[in-house]
């Protein structure tokens, strides 16, 4: 395991109830083998981050993923696996006061987003171009590190 890799999981969250300022999320690290990861911006706001969202009662976060993916970019998750990366905690980029608790797993496609209403803009970018861009806490602080880690372990 490369040092890099290693400093990510140790930064890892553990699982925990979430309490009323908690927003639970499933998110995906998707990147397209090619160096770049996907990112978004929903519709109103300035940050950048996973497509993703609200994980609802009764659904286990890998199906909140598949439900968010094709809701989000038109993406079935049947035609890549999902590993799971880690639960990881940051501030809330659009609800102010609040923090996210995001269940994050890593897919690897080649596939053109066809955004939503809800998302704004998709965007393929390399590292370089990411930390360039106005991005939500948790991309920031914990899915561009670990999207580091695996492009050097790839």
């Amino acid at each position: 395991m490369s040092s890099t890799l290693a400093v990510s999981v140790r930064q890892r969250n553990e699982w925990s109830m979430p309490d009323a300022k908690t927003i639970r999320i499933a998110a995906a690290l998707i990147d397209d083998g090619q160096g770049r990861t996907l990112l978004v911006r929903k519709a109103g706001t300035r940050w950048f981050m996973q497509a993703g969202g609200k994980i609802e009662a009764g659904e286990s976060p890998l199906e909140a993923l598949c439900r968010e993916l094709h809701e989000e970019i038109g993406f079935s998750i049947d035609h890549a696996p999902a590993r799971y990366l880690g639960c990881f905690t940051a501030p809330a980029a659009n609800e102010p006061g609040r923090s996210v608790q995001a269940e994050l797993f890593h897919v690897r496609i080649a596939h053109d987003p066809e955004p939503s209403l809800e998302i704004e803009e998709a965007v393929w970018a390399d590292p370089a171009m990411a930390e360039a861009m106005p991005l939500a806490p948790l991309t920031r602080e914990h899915v561009l590190p670990l999207f580091s880690a695996l492009a050097v372990n790839a």
